[in-house]
Parts: C-alpha cells; structure tokens; sequence
C-alpha cells in the first residue's frame, strides 16, 4: 500500500473545548486521519473526550508522545504551553498541527520551525481562514481592479465579554487577546498586504484585576504606504470583518475569520454610483487546513506549506512589534 494513501494516525494533546467543538469533529469525519488518542491530565476529562470521538483516552501528554503508533498530533493547550509541548512532539518524531499562536516570541517560532525542517517533519500553525476560498475570491478581485489600487484595508476580531474564570484572562497561561484575537487582523495584513509589513504604533488596553491585555488597536503599513487599521478585543460585540479602501470604491467582506462551513460569503462592492453584492460559495476551511495538514505529512510536500511557516514567523515579529511599540492602558 502507498504510505502516502494511508490515514494519518493522530493523537491529541489536551482537551480544550475549542478542540472539542472545532477541531475534533473535523480530524474524526477526515478520511486522511485515524483518531487514536486524546490525553489530558486528568483521567475523567481524557475519557469524556475518547468516548466522544471513538478513541483511546491515555493519562498524560508524554504517554501520547511515546506511543511508536502515533504518526502526529493536534495541540490545542494554552499558547503559553505550546512551545514547550511542539517541541516534545517534534523530538519524538511526530508532526504538529498546534493552535495558534504557534508561540508568544519570534526566537521561539524560529527555533521550531527550523527543527521540524531539520527533522522532515511538518509544523503547521492552525490558522485557517487563508484556506476558505473567500480569500482567494477577494484577492483575484483586488487584483482585477474593482476597487481600483488598494490604498489601506481595516480587519477587526472583536468578541464579547467571557466569563470571569476563561483562560483569556489569564495571562500567565492564556497569553489575553493579542495572542487569541489579534494575530488574525495581524495575519489578515500579511495575507492581503504581503510578506514587508510592519508595526507602526499600537495602543493595547489591559485589566487591572488580572493583568491581561482584552483589547487593543494597531496601525501597520506596507511598503508603498498602503496601511492597515487592526482591531481585536473581548469587550465588544461580535465582529470579523475586513474592508480593502481603492482609489476608485470600497471592498467589505464579514465573518472572514469564523465563518461556519455551510455560511455563503457576501463582498460588498461599493464605488460612487455602483452598489453590488457578489455572493462567494461557501467552504469548510477547518477541513482545507486539515486536508493541507495531512498531504504535507504523508507526501512531504504541500502547496503553500513552505509560505505558512514563513506567515507564522512573520506573524511571531508583529505580535512582538506590537508589544514592544504599543502604549498601554490599565483600567
């Protein structure tokens, strides 16, 4: 039989309830990947979670790693575990679809992404929304003009309060809101803008009670002095949106980060005496990046592979940027 044919024998590290209701019921229903086991620390939580997707539960993340059965794992811990827990994986020869962020500093993003190279291993960062095909829809038609010649772009990532106890505000361990919501607006920029942006100035509005960052605004700019307003927060209403402003009209798109696999995007094209709708086929990409996943590690190649862990560096320098430029705001 062709390797490259058979699934890919997958274990999962920790027992978010984002994996659970996202990520999970994707790798299950993919035909490239054999659920196996899901481990947690605590031995209830593990086998609530195998019951519930037709796995083994295991007690303890390095009891996962060690079985010689398991070809890669999904990691869906705290971002503040995720460079300690991808490199374990990678040292054990597994390949790693880890949450975003991949980690909270540039060195270490660096450091891993050159042992999984170093390894033939793939690193993949789960940022999904560049493999709906809305984005590739938007980009062909910017690049057809119907906007004229892009001068800035907007994106947002806002949410409501969550309650008291959620990780988000838990620095320590959560990372807070640029880490969780602002790396989208922040890879949205790269995506759309290119590889050359940078940070000019960001103002980042913290909790007193806990310390942790739940909002924030970032202007950037790309080379040519196309710039991007950025926003993210959890003290607000729902928003995921990007707007592209051309010399000629407007290009405004919503639910571009979370859009659910059956939702129909909408572009809403204005110019001065046009108001148009073009109505976009709607897309699963938590299964495109998952397909993406396992090509890349049965093949050893994947279309875009190489350009995602170039975006995840990138995006590791902003956030860095952003932290190190913003100005801050306790209340």
């Amino acid at each position: 039989m062709d390797p490259s044919a058979s699934p890919l024998r997958c274990g999962v590290l920790g027992c978010a309830d984002f994996a659970r209701r996202r990520m999970l019921p994707v790798l299950a229903a993919e035909p490239g990947i054999r659920l196996m086991r899901v481990a947690s620390r605590d031995a209830a939580k593990a086998a609530r979670f195998a019951e519930e997707f037709g796995c083994e539960p295991v007690l303890g993340y390095d009891a996962l790693l060690a079985a010689p059965d398991i070809d890669a794992v999904y990691l869906p811990l705290p971002p503040m575990l995720h460079a300690e827990w991808t490199e374990k994986a990678l040292r054990a020869g597994k390949h790693v679809l880890a949450e975003k962020p991949l980690t909270a500093d540039p060195g270490s993003t660096e450091r891993l992404l050159r042992l999984a190279a170093e390894r033939g291993l793939v690193l993949l960062e789960n940022v999904p929304f560049p493999h709906h095909a809305q984005h590739a829809a938007v980009r062909a038609l910017l690049d057809d003009g119907v906007i004229g010649e892009v001068r800035g772009m907007a994106s947002a990532f806002t949410i409501p309060p969550r309650p008291d106890g959620d990780i988000r505000y838990q620095p320590e361990v959560g990372g807070g809101a640029l880490l969780d919501l602002g790396v989208y607006p922040i890879r949205a920029a790269l995506h759309f803008l290119g590889a050359d942006v940078e940070i000019i100035a960001a103002v980042l509005r913290s909790r007193a009670r806990t310390g942790a960052v739940d909002s924030g605004r970032i202007l950037a700019v790309a080379p040519g002095g196309v710039t991007a307003d950025l926003e993210f927060g959890m003290d607000h209403s729902y928003r995921t949106s990007c707007e592209f402003a051309g010399s000629i009209g407007r290009l405004r798109l919503d639910r571009v980060f979370t859009p659910p696999p059956d939702h129909l995007p909408v572009g809403r094209v204005e110019r001065q005496d046009h108001r148009e709708e073009i109505v976009l086929p709607a897309d699963d990409q938590y299964g495109g990046l998952v397909r993406h996943f396992v090509h890349a590690a049965r093949t050893g190649t994947g279309t875009g592979t190489e350009a995602r862990a170039d975006a995840s560096m990138r995006q590791a320098r902003l956030v860095r940027q952003v932290e190190d430029k913003a100005v801050r705001v306790t209340v």
